[in-house]
């Protein structure tokens, strides 16, 4: 199973996919998925109970969130991006998705947030140490995960307690993008 970490959905999946949907937006370019697709993909990165109640999103071309149905559990769930290799639908809560549209902005998380993220589909590829790498190179530990969550926002002491290799096990808990802003838990799922 192709995997990856919040990165690519983030960086790398919000480049390609606003690539796409501009490429969509042409008059001569095929419709994209129907709301109903989106939401059966959205709906995936989650435990049924949280996605059946989330609301779902998904980026338009300007880069501005549309929401495709409203939900009751504070839950944001955004379907899996066309443009990148693999699956990569993702759930957050209110506080996820804050510290996401700061890393967007390449701004600081909000502090004292501590947010919680579902990819249990799985994902593509990423960086595990440069949360903005576009590609593998040889300096940037390009690392694959199969389907996990990931605690973002936490006080720079909570993760101490849990790997910063550039290269983790990836069967295990470590820290993604150790010692940036950006540093969260990725914690493999079965």
């Amino acid at each position: 199973m192709r995997t990856t970490s919040i990165a690519v959905l983030l960086v790398l999946g919000l480049a390609a996919g606003l690539a796409a949907h501009a490429d969509a937006a042409k008059p001569a370019a095929k419709a994209g998925p129907s709301d109903a697709t989106l939401i059966k993909s959205a709906m995936s990165a989650a435990p049924a109970a949280i996605g059946k109640n989330a609301t779902i999103v998904t980026m338009a071309a300007d880069g501005t969130m549309r929401t495709i149905r409203k939900g009751t559990n504070g839950f944001t769930c955004m379907p899996d991006n066309p443009a990148t290799p693999g699956p990569d639908p993702m759930c957050g809560d209110a506080a996820s998705m804050e510290w996401m549209h700061a890393m967007l902005a390449h701004k600081p998380p909000p502090a004292g947030k501590v947010g919680f993220m579902y990819m249990l589909a799985g994902g593509t590829d990423a960086s595990n140490t440069d949360p903005y790498a576009e590609k593998p190179t040889a300096q940037n530990h390009w690392i694959k995960t199969g389907p996990h969550v990931m605690i973002v926002g936490a006080d720079a002491a909570f993760y101490e307690q849990y790997p910063k290799s550039a290269d983790p096990d990836t069967s295990v808990s470590y820290v993604m993008w150790a010692g940036t802003p950006y540093q969260h838990v990725m914690a493999p799922v079965k």
